[in-house]
């Protein structure tokens, strides 16, 4: 068990029998009355949102979720499958539980896939992936006025917006957190 002053971003809670994670959270005292936590929190087998609001000092249940590392192998129809690096046993998520987390699936790829009741639900990537330009239009020589980008697609499908200069065929380091552009890597 746990209570409301655990309220932060990334703790998980137990909602009739679901696992939600904490979007946002804020303390508010009012007042006349008491204090209380407006929370958002984010289904973690659904993706859906919810907004709840939390008397100070309520008792929360704790979700009872596990990370492993383990490693991508390969696609297989609509599921892909990893493999853990201690027991060597493999499991099998969907496109729809990765969702854009997909993108960074890279060969061999070491990810921490998330666990809730022994069953896989997600995962989180590497803060960082190398990928290369496959398609972008040719930057203009001496354009360098402001902070101006263009659309690239990289190897995994994933469009971001890049610096004038990235040309087809550059590597380039991706924030997966926030699904944009970091650097372009020497290769």
């Amino acid at each position: 068990m746990a209570d409301t002053s655990d309220l932060r971003k990334g703790f998980k809670v137990l909602i009739d029998g679901q696992p939600y994670a904490v979007v946002e959270s804020q303390f508010v005292k009012p007042g006349k009355g008491q204090a209380f936590f407006r929370t958002k929190l984010k289904n973690m087998m659904t993706g859906a949102v919810i907004d709840r609001t939390y008397k100070s000092g309520e008792k929360l249940d704790k979700a009872d979720t596990e990370e492993r590392e383990m490693q991508y192998l390969y696609p297989e129809g609509d599921a892909y499958v990893f493999m853990d690096t201690q027991s060597y046993e493999q499991l099998r998520l969907s496109k729809e539980q990765l969702g854009d987390n997909v993108y960074y699936l890279l060969d061999e790829i070491k990810v921490d896939v998330m666990l809730f009741q022994g069953n896989p639900i997600g995962i989180t990537p590497p803060t960082f992936v190398e990928l290369d330009v496959v398609e972008t239009e040719p930057g203009f020589k001496g354009d360098t006025s402001g902070n101006t980008t263009k659309p690239a697609k990289l190897s995994s499908g994933l469009s971001v917006q890049v610096p004038l200069f990235v040309n087809q065929g550059d590597r380039l380091k991706i924030d997966t957190r926030t699904a944009s552009y970091v650097e372009r890597v020497k290769v």
